[in-house]
């Protein structure tokens, strides 16, 4: 007996529910494992970021692509090649003997997720046609996305406890074959009939232009920001997104569609996407570490204490979702992101009093995940509900490549930031004592979870003063990491807000 469209939609919903799980559960349990991998593989300061990055990164390449894909050629038939893709690379992760297998492998587990992740939204976006239901929907499916990012945390340290890093990457192997079955028996087949083919000039040069840009604030400081190949490589960043917007303006039907801009409510929500990947996710890395390296809790621990930071994901999405169909997005989302920012503002006091623990980190916690539930939802309802629905594959791959492309530079920007504020501390506390490059070299041990790195570095300090010193200065750069998420949180708020009370000419 055929299914009626009401039992498709839920084992379609489902399907989509269960790959967000995925994808929410590969972005916050492997930040746990970090300082694990660190030692495993070992891998350094780094080894560590490109782990994170070379998925972020690789998600942005693929999202623009994808959409016109799932536009042109299906989105259920994208959808089942992106799980099948994810299960597989994920299980290939499990198994990397080393730090450089395992960035390769997670480039390609990226995209693999970056395709799902379109494909999911597009799918999403189609299969329930009615406003009302489809906001329904997507709340379902933020909470589900908030659960795996919520219990990504204990879901690593707990592996790591009671088995091996491996099973963080390995779990998704069954769980993908699961998803494979809703979506196949779920998922209506769509596409836009109005579709052409991929803009292969648009995918590359947007890509090179992140690659690049990543490369240059993670690689610059080895390299000297001023030589001649970091200057290089920036030229080669800036030069690309020349390009890729010079290739969008010719391409008459171009996968990044600047029209849309107009949308008063999509420029808006995307400022939302681009303020929470300024904030909240790439911190999501850093955090861990703190509770490891900065408190010296054990990875179970540390996977407990990130609750306070995710829990509040699921909770808040239905009430954001209601408050943006009361006041509308354009109040909900700069509001969101200005809760984002208190938390941050809290979590640097908590961070700086005499014992810091986890419940001096709770109050900003709280409110930071608060924040991120509040503006995830509207955002994502917000974009793909602004533009005919025939380009919900390109209208999410725009959102979604605003929040890795933002999410990519800023793991490496947070990561510079947190690893000149432990060099600025140290190069205080031991004036003329070490050349810069040593001292640099130093700041990055001490960051990736090293803290007798100054010790190794300066054999005349005693063992515990050279600990001393490391743990203050991880402490400042901490500190400085809150207050760069906090100031960007709040000035993306504010942009977003202002953008939303001009009047933008509608796309013809």
């Amino acid at each position: 007996m055929p299914l009626s469209n009401q039992s498709r939609n839920r084992i379609a919903l489902a399907g989509a529910c269960l790959a967000s799980l995925m994808f929410g559960l590969e972005i916050s349990s492997v930040p746990v494992i970090l300082p694990t991998l660190e030692h495993v593989l070992e891998a350094d300061f780094n080894g560590l970021q490109w782990i994170m990055n070379a998925y972020t990164i690789a998600v942005t390449t693929v999202l623009m692509a994808t959409g016109a894909l799932a536009d042109r050629y299906g989105r259920k038939r994208l959808f089942i090649a992106s799980v099948v893709a994810f299960g597989t690379t994920s299980v290939v992760c499990g198994l990397a003997p080393s730090t450089p297998v395992l960035i390769a492998v997670r480039f390609l587990q990226g995209s693999s997720g970056g395709a799902m992740l379109i494909c999911q939204i597009a799918v999403l976006s189609h299969q329930f046609a009615d406003a009302a239901e489809r906001g329904k929907a997507f709340g379902t499916w933020g909470i589900v996305f908030g659960l795996g990012l919520g219990f990504g945390p204990i879901i690593g340290g707990a592996i790591v406890a009671i088995s091996n890093w491996q099973w963080v990457f390995l779990v998704h192997g069954p769980l993908a074959l699961v998803t494979l079955l809703l979506v196949v028996d779920g998922v209506q087949e769509s596409r836009d009939p109005d579709a052409k083919g991929l803009d292969v000039a648009g995918v590359a040069t947007l890509s090179l232009a992140v690659f690049c840009l990543a490369f240059f604030i993670t690689q610059g400081p080895a390299l000297g920001f001023a030589s001649p190949m970091a200057l290089g490589i920036a030229a080669a960043a800036g030069v690309s997104f020349l390009a890729f917007i010079v290739a969008e303006r010719v391409n008459p039907r171009p996968m990044f569609d600047f029209a849309v801009f107009r949308i008063r409510p999509f420029s808006g929500a995307l400022l939302g996407s681009v303020g929470m990947n300024f904030s909240f996710w790439p911190f999501m890395i850093y955090l861990p570490i703190w509770f490891q390296s900065g408190l010296g809790y054990d990875a179970a621990t540390a996977g407990l204490s990130l609750l306070a930071y995710t829990i509040p994901t699921l909770i808040a999405p239905p009430l954001g979702e209601r408050l943006s169909l009361r006041y509308r997005s354009g109040v909900v989302i700069p509001a969101g992101l200005f809760t984002i920012g208190l938390g941050f503002f809290l979590m640097k006091i908590g961070s700086s009093v005499a014992h810091p623990s986890w419940a001096t980190m709770l109050p900003g916690a709280l409110i930071a995940g608060t924040g991120l539930g509040l503006t995830n939802t509207p955002v994502t309802n917000t974009t793909t509900g602004s533009v005919p629905s025939a380009r919900a594959g390109m209208a999410s791959g725009i959102d979604m490549s605003a929040r890795m492309i933002s999410l990519a530079v800023n793991i490496a920007l947070m990561g510079y930031i947190l690893v000149s504020g432990v060099l600025a501390y140290i190069t205080g506390a031991l004036p003329d004592t070490a050349d810069a490059s040593s001292l640099r070299s130093a700041a990055e041990r001490i960051v990736a979870g090293d803290l007798t790195a100054l010790g190794r570095l300066l054999p005349n300090l005693s063992s515990a003063d050279a600990t001393a010193i490391a743990h203050a200065a991880f402490k400042e750069g901490f500190e400085w990491v809150t207050l760069y998420g906090g100031l960007s949180a709040w000035l993306l708020a504010a942009a977003s807000f202002l953008l939303c009370r001009r009047k933008i000419s509608p796309v013809r």
